[in-house]
């Protein structure tokens, strides 16, 4: 990438493992100031050590981002720390629990709304004041491939999903004439919690090209969205899924599953 995010300061939610930590740690590494959030103290602990063990400089910020007075606070942290709000990384979600929707209650549906769509609404808000001021920033979402499709037992975070998109949209519109771009990551199968090569086998079968994601697959797009070099692009989603969503059917249902495909072997031979 042509452009530093030397000095930026980035608020990453959900930073205390995962997607959100290798987000974290790639903008450290590219000489940004890092604030790590989490609902987890220890967890923001531990990102932040890991980052200033490695030369970089981050704050933790724990807070629950569905609660306006904790999000307050926690850009509060920020401003204090390091003067400004460049980047903000909506990444903090929740997947389960996994409930069929004659499982489902309200308590359910409005936990994962809150913290899933609420919860970027309130950190955005408070983000984009900053930004405004500025006359310049980044937000960048995260969305999932059910914003668009649906999983089984998934209703409420699919519908959380599906809002941020929206969301996205919307913010760009609103945004844009204050300087503040808006765009959001659509993640696919990303491997989080450290699958054994058997089950990351079989999950690839689905995957054009072979494997889950790893978190760290997802830092250096998140990286692009907020350089420069993405100047012109917001309101947009980029796919970062390995080819899972442009397929029509699953590769272990299609009419040509990849074991039928040639051979490395033949294909070389053909030549």
């Amino acid at each position: 990438m042509s452009a530093s995010h030397e000095g930026q300061v980035v608020v990453v939610t959900g930073a205390g493992k995962g997607i959100g930590q290798a987000i974290a740690e790639r903008f450290a590494e590219a000489g940004a100031h890092v604030v790590v959030n989490d609902l987890e103290s220890s967890r923001v602990d531990d990102v932040v050590a890991s980052i200033t063990a490695a030369g970089g400089t981050a704050v933790g910020g724990p807070a629950d981002v569905s609660d306006s007075a904790q999000v307050e606070t926690l850009f509060d942290t920020a401003v204090e720390a390091f003067g400004t709000v460049d980047v903000l990384v909506n990444n903090a979600g929740m997947v389960s629990p996994m409930l069929h929707f004659f499982e489902a209650d309200e308590a359910w549906w409005r936990r994962i709304i809150d913290v899933n769509l609420t919860g970027h609404f309130l950190c955005s808000h408070r983000a984009a004041r900053i930004m405004a001021a500025n006359g310049a920033g980044v937000i960048i979402n995260m969305s999932s491939g059910g914003a668009t499709r649906a999983h089984r037992a998934f209703t409420a975070y699919d519908a959380s999903k599906g809002g941020i998109e929206a969301l996205t949209r919307a913010m760009a519109l609103d945004l844009g004439p204050y300087g503040i771009r808006v765009c959001a990551l659509m993640p696919g199968s990303i491997d989080t919690e450290g699958m054994d090569e058997a089950a990351r086998r079989l999950r690839g079968e689905n995957i054009p090209l072979g494997r889950p994601g790893d978190p760290d697959d997802m830092a250096g797009p998140a990286l692009f969205l907020a350089s420069d070099d993405a100047r012109y692009i917001t309101g947009d989603v980029l796919k970062v899924d390995g080819g899972m969503l442009s397929q029509q059917r699953s590769a272990t249902v299609d009419i040509m599953p990849p074991s039928d495909f040639p051979s490395l072997d033949q294909v070389l031979g053909e030549d």
